[in-house]
């Protein structure tokens, strides 16, 4: 007996437990076979710093959906939500069965439908449904569907994220769906922003979003919403004073434009994060708009001069990150290429590239700001690089060289640092177009032989307002990347000073009339052909890079950076920096003063009566002490010069005399200026010379030359020679060809194959070089 009712009392457990485990495998099985749908895509917001919309993108399905975040449901939404839709939501299992057995009674009483059951979760079920299969029919076997997809729900989502996916979908007319989307295109404003008159507003517009419409139905939606207000308080869920100051609110809502701003930005990123819903950025909306204002104003102007483009990059020194990116003032200019990111544009980069070569020199001992360079023709093996202007200015210091751009100096120091060092630190600084052409590249990389993009350059720039470590620019507050150093700090700060001079050509003529400019280094470049002007400018605050000309690449007369780019980049800095306290880059504890001849830039030597005090870096900058001027023995009557060989015991005088090189020597006497001048040499005396022969700089050693074999052209012999050299003695292959003045140009038709050519002055010093020619289109070289 006692046995029989214990088994009488574990059947129905059993029962309980088979039936259990079975509903939970149908379950399972219900869920495998039919999964919930995906979720719809979102529409993307790109947005600034401060979490503001700059630009914003419909999603895939062409609907203004937005995802609202759950720190952006804020109490008030969530409450009027709640008590309107489902005010038990957080209690149920997706499904309520009171309001369930209440909707049959009164739906059976009145045999018709006079109120629902839906809670929030179901309607989530019914409207991924609508966005899977387009709208759903009213009927039971709908009904039960959106009854079960709701407990599926609930075993895959959280309370909250079934209340975020309800505020997501829900439809407001037309492609606007969730309350993200209506907050923005109606009040112009994000959900946490809301007021309580504009949360109930959107409250009650879902359910009728077709009678409801914001913008034409607002007096309609005034009176439902005051109504759903007045109850609100009737039932203690907004207080009375909140409820009183919402009544008394306006509904002035209307369709508004969504944000467009830095479009080219907001493209390259919507690109790299395809279905992110929301893609922060640190841009800063103020200095987005300040730039674009500038740019558009300033672009309307340049159009006169058939000047249709420009770009302009801001960078924050301290944080390394873009503040205001243009990629061309007008997105929509389709008959200019507005769409083209002028920031990302491979372009030829100028003269903006110098700065670095001399900081390179400067680190490796080769120049220090007061080293004397010369600025005259030079032949570089074949390439023989001019001036801007075309002039050329004799000797120079490296810090007038690079504030006044010169070319050759520029090339000259170049070739002392070796082309694969620079580009070693080019590639550093993530110049990518040069990387990938490095092995194309010559000395004319310097003067802008090379393609780079404004985002590279002002990367650059960056760094040597950062001690000369470069650090990748950030376009997203995550985005962190190590830094590399590319120059020495002394050398960055060396480079800053030089950049700072406030004589030079390219200074703009209001510079000095505004008191509130900051104080920055700049350089401005022009590209060959005048297809490009550019100024980049920073100070410890700001990298400034602008760029303007045509995304055609059609030259234009007046293109050049010091009098089209530059107004705009002090125009940007008078803005975004206004009236600062200029402060400038301290001086690093490696970098030391010394003296230095005002000749050379060297190490003074006895006779360096005229002295500058110099930057240097001990034990890197050159110790070599200056030997500009040499002690010559000449006649009494100053006509003749001897050596110690020739020298008489007695009847003598000693004069000083500058060393200047071969090539400075052979600018003064083409252009006929007056230099001191050594006597020429003894010519009785009988001691070879095996210093100083003659330098031959055409033909280019080593250089391959095309000709037509039956029509050769004539190719030109020419030579530096030391002083005193009246005659020079030229031969091919070791035939004599002519004799001729020193610095007279001599012309040879050349035969086909290696051809040697030598050179030798009156003093028997020679010099060879080798060359070869082939015939044009036999594939020889």
């Amino acid at each position: 007996m006692l046995r029989g009712s214990s088994l009488f009392r574990r059947k129905p457990v059993g029962i309980f437990l088979a039936i259990l485990l079975g509903g939970l495998l149908v379950g399972f099985l219900l869920d495998r076979r039919f999964p919930l749908p995906p979720l719809p895509s979102y529409s993307t917001l790109v947005t600034d710093r401060k979490g503001d919309v700059l630009h914003a993108f419909l999603s895939q399905d062409d609907k203004w959906r937005m995802k609202t975040e759950l720190d952006e449901i804020i109490p008030d939404l969530r409450k009027a939500i709640l008590r309107k839709e489902d005010q038990y939501f957080y209690y149920h299992p997706g499904i309520n069965p009171v309001a369930v057995v209440r909707a049959l009674v009164n739906n059976g009483r009145q045999n018709r439908t006079t109120s629902g059951a839906s809670t929030i979760t179901m309607q989530v079920a019914r409207l991924l449904e609508r966005a899977r299969a387009g709208p759903q029919s009213r009927t039971y076997g709908n009904k039960l569907t959106e009854t079960l997809r709701a407990l599926q729900l609930e075993v895959y989502y959280s309370k909250d994220e079934i209340l975020q996916l309800y505020l997501n979908l829900v439809p407001y007319g037309g492609n606007v769906e969730g309350v993200k989307s209506a907050a923005l295109l109606y009040f112009g404003r994000l959900p946490d922003q809301l007021s309580l008159a504009q949360i109930v507003t959107l409250t009650i517009i879902p359910n009728r979003p077709t009678s409801l419409y914001l913008g034409r139905h607002n007096g309609r939606i005034t009176e439902e919403r005051n109504r759903w207000l007045r109850r609100f308080r009737a039932d203690g869920t907004f207080a009375g004073a909140d409820v009183r100051d919402a009544l008394a609110e306006p509904l002035a809502a209307r369709r508004h434009d969504l944000p467009r701003g830095a479009p080219h930005l907001a493209y390259r990123l919507k690109r790299q994060y395809r279905h992110a819903a929301k893609i922060p950025t640190t841009l800063d909306r103020a200095k987005q708009d300040q730039v674009q204002q500038l740019a558009t104003n300033y672009g309307r102007r340049l159009r006169n001069l058939g000047i249709y483009n420009l770009s302009v990059l801001v960078v924050n020194n301290r944080t390394h990150q873009v503040e205001a990116y243009l990629g061309s003032p007008d997105f929509a200019d389709g008959d200019h290429g507005g769409q083209v990111d002028g920031v990302r544009a491979v372009r030829s980069p100028g003269s903006t590239l110098k700065p670095l070569v001399y900081a390179v020199a400067f680190d490796e001992g080769k120049l220090t700001p007061k080293t004397i360079l010369t600025d005259v023709p030079t032949d570089f093996r074949g390439y023989q690089p001019e001036n801007y202007d075309q002039q050329f200015n004799g000797q120079v210091t490296a810090e007038k060289a690079l504030a006044y751009s010169l070319n050759i100096p520029a090339v000259k120091t170049l070739s002392g640092v070796g082309l694969p060092l620079f580009i070693k630190k080019l590639k550093q600084a993530n110049f990518r177009q040069i990387g990938r052409d490095e092995n194309k590249l010559g000395l004319s990389v310097i003067l802008g032989g090379c393609g780079a993009t404004l985002e590279e350059l002002t990367g650059l720039f960056a760094a040597f307002a950062n001690r000369g470590q470069y650090v990748p620019l950030a376009y997203r507050p995550d985005q962190r990347a190590p830094s590399v150093p590319v120059v020495s700090p002394s050398a960055a700060f060396v480079v800053n000073e030089m950049l700072t001079q406030a004589i030079r050509p390219d200074l703009p003529n209001n510079f000095q009339s505004s008191a509130h400019v900051p104080k920055i280094a700049w350089k401005t470049g022009t590209s060959y052909g005048r297809r490009d002007a550019w100024s980049i400018g920073y100070n410890a605050t700001y990298t400034v890079g602008v760029w303007v000309g045509n995304f055609t690449g059609d030259g234009v007369r007046e293109l050049s950076g010091a009098d089209i780019a530059t107004p705009l980049l002090f125009r940007i800095f008078n803005t975004i920096d206004y009236d600062s306290p200029n402060h400038w880059f301290g001086m690093p504890d490696e970098l030391k003063f010394r003296l230095v001849c005002a000749e050379t830039g060297l190490v003074p030597s006895h006779f360096c009566d005229h002295q500058l005090t110099d930057y240097f870096l001990p034990l890197v900058s050159s110790p070599q002490p200056c030997n500009h001027a040499q002690e010559v023995a000449t006649s009494p009557d100053g006509t003749v010069s001897y050596c110690t060989s020739c020298r008489p015991a007695t009847g003598y005088a000693k004069k000083t005399f500058d060393r200047l090189s071969p090539e400075l020597v052979a600018w003064y006497e083409a252009e006929g200026m007056r230099y001191p001048k050594v006597p020429e040499h003894n010519p009785r005396c009988t001691r070879v010379f095996a210093d100083q022969a003659p330098v031959i700089v055409s033909p280019a050693e080593g250089r391959a030359y095309l000709v037509d074999r039956d029509a050769p052209p004539q190719l030109m012999l020419a030579a530096n020679t030391d002083h005193g050299v009246k005659q020079v003695y030229w031969y091919l292959n070791d035939q004599f060809y002519r004799a001729a003045e020193a610095t007279e140009k001599v012309f040879f038709t050349p035969t086909i194959g290696t051809v040697k050519i030598s050179c030798s002055d009156d003093k028997g010093r020679n010099s060879d070089i080798r060359i070869r020619v082939a015939e044009a289109g036999s594939g020889g070289l």
